[in-house]
């Protein structure tokens, strides 16, 4: 099994949503970093390469169809080139929506390692700060002219690097028309997942880290 779609949209872009999706229309399972809070033995890859490790792409997503949300997102670059035959999906939103969501929800999550009762939660809050605040946001993801600048910066650059007859430019609230169109499939007779809100983030997803 290989990637058939990379996502390279920052978490909290609706990167659950957009696994879910994936997943109904038989890209599944999608990578995201719940699969890593999921699967503790994934974790070590992830932290190898945070210590500045070779990746092993195929052994990291062994497995998956596809990958939305971070870590995989961090090396967006890296896995298209990879995985030449994947279409990308870029999930977007307004930055300053973005960074309001973050700023509730994984900065939270990330400003607790150390303190959580599970040393794997303590892990990945480790992994992420190292990955994305520092690897991506050079240690200033919570501010916000500079994280807001860099997201708008990001969608352009991965829209100036892909061609746009792979690309998909996403925002999870169109539903699934354009997901459809772009994959070349019936859309569904069901609603279009709406999931891993703030709140939900909050008092699902990681409640029992928190």
């Amino acid at each position: 099994m290989t990637l058939e779609i990379i996502g390279p949209g920052f978490g909290r872009t609706g990167t659950n949503s957009l696994k879910v999706a994936l997943e109904h229309l038989g890209y599944g399972p999608a990578h995201h970093m719940f699969e890593v809070r999921d699967h503790p033995e994934q974790l070590p890859g992830w932290q190898a390469l945070a210590d500045g490790g070779r990746p092993d792409w195929d052994a990291l997503f062994r497995g998956y169809r596809s990958q939305v949300d971070w870590p995989g997102a961090r090396y967006w670059r890296e896995l298209a080139d990879h995985y030449p035959d994947a279409k990308v999906i870029l999930t977007v939103r307004d930055a300053d929506e973005w960074f309001d969501s973050v700023e509730a929800t994984i900065a939270r999550f990330i400003a607790g390692r150390g303190s959580y009762d599970d040393p794997h939660a303590n892990g990945i809050a480790n992994m992420a700060n190292r990955l994305i605040v520092d690897g991506v946001f050079d240690g200033r993801m919570f501010e916000r002219p500079y994280a807001t600048a860099l997201f708008n910066a990001h969608i352009a650059e991965v829209q100036a690097t892909i061609p746009a007859s792979r690309l998909l430019t996403f925002d999870v609230r169109e539903g699934w028309e354009p997901l459809c169109a772009f994959l070349a499939l019936p859309v569904p007779g069901i609603s279009f997942p709406r999931l891993n809100s703030s709140k939900q983030f909050l008092t699902e997803e990681w409640a029992e880290e928190a």
